[in-house]
This record gives C-alpha cells, sequence and structure tokens, in this order.
C-alpha cells in the first residue's frame, strides 16, 4: 500500500500527518518551540504502537497514540537522544501510558527518567508483529541512535533523530573529532548499507531521502560539519 499523499512535512502545532504503509502506520507530529518531530509507528496487524522521542506537549503526543489504535495503549518509547527538547515529555508519557523505554546506553546514564532498555549497535526492538533496528550514530551525542524499519518492497524507513537531516549531519559543537566520528558513522552505518529510496525521519523539520543526500557527502566532510 503507497502512500502517495504523505509529503514529510508536519506543520508546528498542527495535526499528526500519517503515512499508510501495508504492515505499518507512521504518524509525524510536530511539537514544541523547537519544531521537534515526534513518530508514532503503529503494527497495522496487532495495533501495538512504538512512539520516537516524546520531546513536547504530552496531550498532543496522547492525542496522537489514540488516534493510531484502537487500543490507545503505547508498547515502546524510543528516545534518539538525551537532548532536553527531545525529553520534554518523557516523564509525562511514561506516567501517562507505563511504556517500556529505550535509548542509547551511552545516553540513558544523562536522561533523568527510567530507561528500560539501554541500546547498543544493531540491537533489535520488536512491537506486534514489527521489528526495527538500532543504530549507533555516535557525534551528536555519544549515545545517539537511528531507528530502521525495513519495509520489504515498500522501501527503508530510517528515523533519525538529531544526526541526519536535509542538507548535512547534526551539531557536533564544532568539534573535530566528533564531527569525524558521526560523518563516518553516518557514511558506513547508513548511507553505505542502505539504498536510495530510503527515507529519512529527522528530528526537526521535513522529511528527505538518501538518494537526495548522498551527492553533498563529499561536501559535508569537506566544510566539517
Amino acid at each position: 500500500m503507497a502512500d502517495h499523499d504523505y509529503t514529510g512535512h508536519a506543520e508546528p502545532g498542527g495535526e499528526p500527518t500519517t503515512r499508510d504503509l501495508r504492515d505499518l502506520q507512521i504518524r509525524k507530529l510536530s511539537v514544541g518551540p523547537m519544531d521537534n518531530n515526534a513518530y508514532l509507528l503503529t503494527c497495522r496487524a496487532t495495533g501495538a504502537q512504538l512512539l520516537i522521542d516524546a520531546a513536547a506537549e504530552p496531550d498532543a503526543l496522547r492525542r496522537m497514540i489514540a488516534a493510531g489504535s484502537a487500543h490507545n495503549a503505547l508498547d515502546l518509547l524510543v528516545t534518539t537522544h538525551s537532548h532536553h527538547d527531545h525529553v520534554g515529555a518523557l516523564a509525562a508519557m511514561i506516567t501517562a501510558t507505563g511504556a517500556r523505554t529505550a535509548a542509547g546506553a551511552e545516553d540513558a546514564k544523562e536522561i533523568a527518567e527510567r530507561i528500560d532498555v539501554p541500546l547498543a549497535h544493531g540491537d533489535v526492538l520488536e512491537f506486534g508483529e514489527q521489528q526495527v533496528e538500532i543504530i549507533h550514530l555516535r557525534g551528536h551525542t555519544p549515545g545517539s541512535v537511528a531507528v530502521l524499519w525495513r519495509g520489504g518492497d515498500e522501501g527503508d524507513h530510517l528515523f533519525t533523530g538529531d544526526s541526519l537531516f536535509p542538507g548535512g549531519v547534526g551539531n557536533t559543537d564544532k568539534d573535530p573529532q566528533r564531527f569525524a566520528q558521526l560523518i563516518d558513522d553516518v557514511e558506513q552505518r547508513i548511507f553505505d548499507r542502505l539504498g536510495d529510496d530510503t527515507w529519512v525521519y529527522p528530528g526537526h523539520g521535513d522529511d528527505t531521502t538518501l538518494g537526495a543526500e548522498r551527492p553533498s557527502l563529499p561536501a559535508w566532510r569537506e566544510r566539517g560539519w
């Protein structure tokens, strides 16, 4: 089931935008003053749900969860990294949903709320009949992770937090070592593994694809950010 209406844009303060795939629904919601994206993945067969980044506006997040599944339940809550704008509603959503929580092991200790599952590169998380793979991308923070759902003939779908955006990798505070680590991880663990049709859902702003960004990789490395 291809969804030709999904554009990859979520209006700040607006309603979630929904992508309907055969086995998965993806909802994207822009929340908070920094236009953070929260993503809800719903297994179409079971209604099980995974939320990526409880960034802000818990009431809006709860409405999105209710719209995603008749069960009105959340099974997993993954935090891509520990920065404050990505965890602003984490405590409220843990209380409201009781969902299991996960974050990169190196960032988990920086997050005040409980993290049930410290994540490592290559870990697999299951919700309903679906599963996602964790890709550790070091540099923006030590424990930043991306979340990969492989959709077979419906393509790969990659949720990158603040590690990859349209136009470049995430902020590394002008630290050459951190930048080198991040650009290496992004190239080796994402671009070298996944095809150009891979859809990229970033932590802020509009979506992109690996094909749209791949030609710019040498320029990103040359400019150092």
